[in-house]
Formats: structure tokens, C-alpha cells, sequence
């Protein structure tokens, strides 16, 4: 038995991760290099940098206990000038002497202090006198204090003298370098998910029955899930044209002996059982219809941006000649990208379905909080049961057990209203109307 161990990280570090192909490629990327050059950074200044100063100031430290013993085996002011000469000459140093002066008290703060701490190491390990240095005043020089007899010996000595200068040269470089490299990481990740978007782009606009011209382009694993997607696409689009075709063939052979029998019946003698006959074919051609509807998905028909107003309005103006009073609440101005043909179809299957069951029906469109727009159709039927919701979708589904056929409908219409809704990106959602019965809203993007 193999078993497997999974990287437990803590949930607020997930919360703060990236969430996208792009964010946490990069961080992949730039996360070890980050670490790497930190490391690098603090090895250079813990073991180099710091070794080279600390070599550096104990020079320096030892220059300047030189001039101060000289300056002690003979403090005359003959041997004072040829001291600082030979300082000024040989080391670079600039000694005055300040007479009866005393060391500073105040100190100002450094921002490399541990160079700081390094110097004051070495000169107090050289020096017996009391002293006082100032790094920050002069960026070129290094102002030292030494209390000697009579005063005070100043002495001026260069930056590098004490410290490694060039330290920043080496951080310059690495930012650079770091800089670059992910530069670098930018360009070749955002190739890489660049091409898993547009794959996600034209899976969805497959969804919503669009034809998009995409050729797989990117890594090879990308292009392969490519291929396979226009495989899986290919193959779907000709199980849907299979399809049609068939249950438009089977419509058009089944329609021949409808318009005989219809012929027929209207030369005989009226009767009852005519009649009868009459509305048993009449619903024999609506169960064709619906069939072929549901299997065609009007999915060859271009969306467009279309005025709802418009559109609902001439929906409920065809049920309404049709016999039926609905109430309408449409705010003007709304638009939406759709297919008018199917959108139509839908709205008019929802109409039904509530006439069908309830006295009372209105249709409302209105902008949505969250974005987008909702065209609910409300009526004050019986209504249907929460739990049962998902069951009212199912295709061939009129939640009635004995499924009575002198009910008109074959219960496509919600599947069709939803699989027109979610082709468009939205969704066809059932909940509790204010009128008492049921609400069936269309919901579509902005």
C-alpha cells in the first residue's frame, strides 16, 4: 500500500497565495530565486563583507595607534607637522592637533552600525586613550578623536580605509540580475497561460454556441488538451447534427400520415369521436414540435444584442392574442446579448407553463444587484415543491405520476428555457413567487 503525504499549509497562507495559473507560476519562479539571492546576500555580508572590514578597521586602528604613540614619544609642534606629513604621505591620513579641546559627547546613528561596531572593536582593542569617530558627517571620510596630553588629535582618514566601499556594487548586481530574471519568468509564463486562456475561451464559447476560429498553440501539454477539446467538440457537433437530423426526418415522415388522417377527418361526417380524433392528432403534432425543438436547441442561430423591453413585450403580446391576461413589469433601457429565436421560444414556454396552472401571470424584467439582468414570470398557481426543483428540469419530466396525456406538453419546456439560459452564460433558476405560486427567472449576464 502506497501512501501518500500532502504539504499541510496553513489557512491563512492560502488566503494570501495567488489564486490564478499566472500568480502561482510566477511565485513558483520567483519565490526560490528570492530565497536564493537573500541567502546568497547574507552569506556575502556575514562571512566576505564583514571579514574584509573587519581586516580593513584593524589597519586603520593600528595606523592611528601609530600616530598617536609618535605623537606621544614627542608632542612638539615641530614633531607634531612632521607627523601628520609622513601620515598624509604614507597612509593618507590627516592628523591635526586641537589643543586643549575634549572629545564630543553626542552620537549620531549610523545606518550600517555593524560597521560601525566593527571599527570601535578594533580601535579600542589598539588604543588606551579615549576616543570618539563619527562615520556620518563627510560621505568620503571618517572623523576620529583621540584624547591625548594637551588635547586632542583629529585625524581625517578615507572611507575605504575602514570599510569595504564596493559592497554595493554587489547588491546593485543582484538586484539587477533578480530584476531580470523575472522579467524573464513574466514573459514565458504569461505565453504559457495566455494559451490555456484562450482554450477556457473557446470552451465557453462553445458552451454558449459560438464558433470561434482557435488553433492550439502553446506547450505541448497545452496543445494536447487542445486537440483533445477540438476532438470532444467535433464529436459533439456531430452527435447534435446526428441527431437533428434524425428527429427531423422522423418529423417530416410522421407529419406525411398526420396531414392524410387531419384530410381525412375534415371530409368525414362531424361527431364526437371526430372531435376526439381532431385532438388527439392536434397533440400528436404539438409532441413532434416540442421534440424537435428541444433536440434542435436552436443552436444555429447568431446571438445578438437585442432591447428586452422590445422583445418581452412582443412575447407577451402573442400569448395575450392568444387569450391570455398577463401583467408586465419591464424596466426600459435593458439590454442583452441573446438569441432572439430561442430567448422567444423560452419566455414563451414559461408563459405557458404558468397559464397552464394559475389564473394569474406576470412577467418582470429588471437589472440585477450582482450585474446583469432577470426576467421572471410569476403566476399564483399550485406551485412546486422546493425539493422537487431540480426534478421540474429533467426533459420529459411534468412532476405527474400517472403523466396524463390529455395534459398539453411533454415537460421539455423548463429544459428547454434552461439550456437556452446557460448557452448564453446565465441560468434558469425555480423559487417561491410573492403571488403564491411559482417564480421560474431567467437569469443572463450583463
Amino acid at each position: 500500500m502506497r501512501l501518500r503525504t500532502r504539504l499541510y499549509i496553513p489557512r491563512v497562507i492560502k488566503r494570501l497565495l495567488p489564486t490564478s495559473l499566472f500568480g502561482r507560476s510566477l511565485l513558483i519562479i520567483i519565490l526560490p530565486v528570492a530565497v536564493m539571492q537573500i541567502a546568497v546576500t547574507w552569506a556575502f555580508f556575514d562571512a566576505h563583507w564583514q571579514a574584509v572590514t573587519s581586516k580593513l578597521s584593524e589597519g586603520l586602528a593600528g595606523d592611528i595607534a601609530w600616530a598617536v604613540q609618535s605623537y606621544e614619544d614627542d608632542p612638539s609642534p615641530a614633531a607634531v607637522e612632521k607627523l601628520a606629513k609622513r601620515a598624509e604621505d604614507s597612509m593618507s591620513l590627516s592628523i591635526a592637533f586641537q589643543k586643549g579641546r575634549k572629545l564630543p559627547t553626542g552620537h549620531r546613528p549610523s545606518l550600517f552600525a555593524a560597521l560601525d561596531r566593527s571599527l570601535q572593536h578594533a580601535l579600542e582593542d589598539r588604543l588606551d586613550n579615549p576616543f570618539w569617530f563619527d562615520t556620518t558627517r563627510y560621505t568620503a571620510y571618517i572623523d576620529i578623536r583621540v584624547q591625548v596630553q594637551g588635547g586632542v588629535l583629529q585625524i581625517y582618514a578615507l572611507r575605504d580605509r575602514a570599510y569595504a566601499t564596493q559592497g554595493h556594487i554587489f547588491i546593485l548586481w543582484m538586484v539587477v540580475a533578480t530584476l531580470l530574471l523575472t522579467a524573464v519568468a513574466i514573459l514565458f509564463i504569461r505565453n504559457q497561460v495566455r494559451a490555456i486562456e484562450r482554450l477556457a475561451d473557446a470552451a465557453d464559447a462553445f458552451g454558449r454556441g459560438e464558433d470561434n476560429d482557435f488553433k492550439p498553440h502553446g506547450a505541448r501539454e497545452v496543445r494536447q488538451a487542445a486537440q483533445a477539446f477540438l476532438a470532444m467538440k467535433a464529436r459533439i457537433v456531430r452527435h447534435i447534427e446526428q441527431r437533428t437530423a434524425l428527429l427531423a426526418s422522423v418529423s417530416h415522415d410522421l407529419r406525411t400520415p398526420l396531414t392524410r388522417l387531419k384530410l381525412e377527418m375534415a371530409l368525414s361526417e362531424p361527431s364526437e369521436q371526430i372531435e376526439a380524433m381532431k385532438g388527439d392528432l392536434a397533440e400528436m403534432e404539438h409532441m413532434i414540435d416540442e421534440y424537435l425543438a428541444f433536440a434542435r436547441g436552436e443552436g444555429g442561430e447568431a446571438a445578438q444584442v437585442v432591447d428586452l423591453a422590445e422583445l418581452v413585450e412582443g412575447v407577451v403580446a402573442s400569448a395575450e392574442r392568444a387569450g391570455a391576461a398577463i401583467e408586465t413589469q419591464i424596466a426600459p433601457g435593458l439590454e442583452a446579448r441573446l438569441r432572439p429565436l430561442a430567448f422567444r421560444r423560452a419566455l414563451a414556454n414559461l408563459i405557458d407553463n404558468g397559464l397552464a396552472h394559475a389564473r394569474h401571470v406576470r412577467v418582470s424584467v429588471a437589472p440585477r444587484l450582482t450585474g446583469g439582468v432577470e426576467i421572471a414570470v410569476d403566476d399564483d398557481g399550485p406551485g412546486i415543491p422546493e425539493d422537487r426543483y431540480e426534478e421540474a428540469f429533467k426533459p420529459f419530466s411534468r412532476l405527474d405520476d400517472s403523466r396524463n396525456q390529455n395534459e398539453k406538453g411533454v415537460g421539455l419546456g423548463l429544459a428547454i428555457a434552461r439550456d437556452m439560459a446557460r448557452g448564453l452564460g446565465g441560468d434558469l433558476v425555480l423559487a417561491r413567487s410573492a403571488l403564491g405560486g411559482l417564480r421560474a427567472s431567467i437569469r443572463l449576464p450583463g
